[in-house]
């Protein structure tokens, strides 16, 4: 199975994430943090974060957070991104106040 970096690029932390594994999902396990956390189903945007680099796959995300016309330009919820190469990163929701400061 592929794993893939993972960089987060306002603290510049990195993990690796196979692409079995949402990004969430790969963070959590490693115990490492950066990226805000909630429900892990794709619902309540706490996990919203913009791929500045890399290729990826998607699963069905709310369109409360993320519309069409975002996720065109990288915006996804990072329970629902599996990584095909390496990913770098910036977290835009609800939370991102307790990453950046």
């Amino acid at each position: 199975m592929a794993s893939f970096k993972v960089t987060i690029e306002e603290t510049g932390e990195q993990y690796r994430c196979s692409t079995e594994q949402h990004l969430l999902g790969g963070m959590v396990e490693l115990g490492k943090r950066g990226i805000p956390s909630g429900c892990h189903g794709g619902g309540c945007g706490v996990c919203k974060i913009q791929i500045n680099e890399g290729t990826y796959k998607i699963k069905k995300m709310s369109r409360a957070h993320v519309s069409v016309e975002e996720e065109k330009t990288g915006a996804v919820l990072a329970c629902r991104v599996f990584p095909q190469s390496d990913i770098k990163l910036s977290v835009t929701g609800k939370m991102r106040k307790n990453i950046v400061r």
